[in-house]
């Protein structure tokens, strides 16, 4: 199955030069705990619900802070046409929630979400299992997901 198939499409978009303010209000009024930051069209960023309260409020940040100045950084992408498992991978890795989905030109077309895997499972896209350890790896504490073991005995039990 293709990412195309469980992305939520045209996610919302904020620029690294918006305020926190404002990127905290595009998730309030779009009910997503994500937003991609692009700059000239192309993804430079993600920032999260979790960032906002932890880079932010747990810094006596204000609200005027350019959202540039928290966000992640060249986060994970994955392409419209690349297989679900390969989303999975990217998650389970590098210990994230959400993945911005891209064109050939790095221009943000979607987004996938733990909760878009879960839905997925739940219309039998994929398979409980595969959902499960996505699950698990993610939450494991204290894991340094650039640190990520890539031996077999860490590799989910899916193939790309």
């Amino acid at each position: 199955m293709k990412v195309s198939e469980i992305m939520t499409p045209n996610p919302t978009c904020c620029t690294p030069s918006e305020s926190v303010q404002k990127v905290a209000q595009s998730m309030r009024d779009k009910d997503c705990g994500a937003i991609p930051i692009v700059q000239a069209g192309k993804v430079v960023g993600i920032v999260t619900d979790r960032d906002l309260a932890l880079r932010v409020l747990a810094d006596g940040m204000s609200g005027d802070t350019k959202v540039g100045d928290i966000i992640t950084r060249n986060p994970q992408t994955c392409n419209a046409e690349d297989d679900v498992q390969l989303v999975q991978r990217v998650m389970a890795d590098n210990q994230v929630r959400r993945v911005p989905v891209v064109d050939a030109s790095g221009r943000c077309v979607g987004i996938v979400s733990q909760a878009d895997l879960a839905l997925a499972a739940e219309a039998e896209k994929v398979s409980d299992h595969e959902v499960a350890i996505v699950v698990e790896r993610i939450s494991k504490p204290g894991r340094d997901a650039s640190r990520t073991s890539r031996s077999s005995e860490s590799t989910p039990e899916w193939r790309l």
